[in-house]
């Protein structure tokens, strides 16, 4: 089944033992096009006002209440590696997060890393993960075709089988009378530079 990520913002995200805060933003990997963070609003409850929680976190989501339960205490959310969410997560901040949850590493497929020095201090100033992208820093970015530009990016629509983004909703110009289209990201080129269908 498919949803459009913009009606998934502000879902709740819910603890076993109880609510953490509702879904802010999401993080995607650039190179498979798959979902691999949560960015969740916390509110007043933490001094830190997001956390980032890893998709192999979330149990399957109640789609038609909006609600995303995770295999996780508040109290392992409270203690979790401070992530930066407005800037680019970095490896290393990955890596402490798999070293504190317990998560599997998805990018081990693509050969090991090396681990961080034990303990609770977390690099927090590491270069980003280039590959690793926020949807919502995407929005208005222009999509092309190989004869010249289609519109620009309206919003993502996700493959809830696969945690993969399927299609990318582009607001045409005047040439379509600005309709909305679904263009599979299947066919676009990789990033950095323009998304070209």
């Amino acid at each position: 089944m498919f949803h459009d990520l913009a009606t998934l913002t502000g879902s709740s995200v819910i603890a076993t033992d109880g609510d953490i805060g509702s879904i802010r933003n999401f993080l995607f990997d650039d190179q498979s096009w798959t979902l691999r963070y949560l960015v969740v609003d916390v509110g007043s409850w933490l001094a830190r006002r997001a956390v980032v929680l890893a998709i192999t976190a979330v149990e399957q989501p109640d789609w038609t209440q909006k609600t995303f339960h995770v295999r996780l205490t508040r109290e392992q959310v409270r203690n979790s590696p401070d992530v930066d969410s407005q800037k680019s997560v970095s490896r290393q901040q990955e890596i402490a997060m798999v070293e504190y949850f317990g998560w599997p590493a998805y990018w081990e497929e693509f050969g090991p890393v090396s681990p961080i020095p034990t303990g609770k201090e977390y690099p927090m100033h590491t270069k980003g993960d280039s590959h690793l992208r926020s949807v919502w820093d995407l929005a208005d970015y222009q999509v092309w075709a190989s004869d010249g530009a289609i519109g620009h990016m309206d919003g993502f629509i996700l493959d809830d089988a696969s945690w993969h983004l399927g299609y990318l909703d582009v607001k045409t110009g005047d040439w379509l009378h600005g309709r909305s289209v679904l263009v599979p990201l299947a066919g676009l080129s990789p990033f950095p530079g323009p998304i070209t269908a």
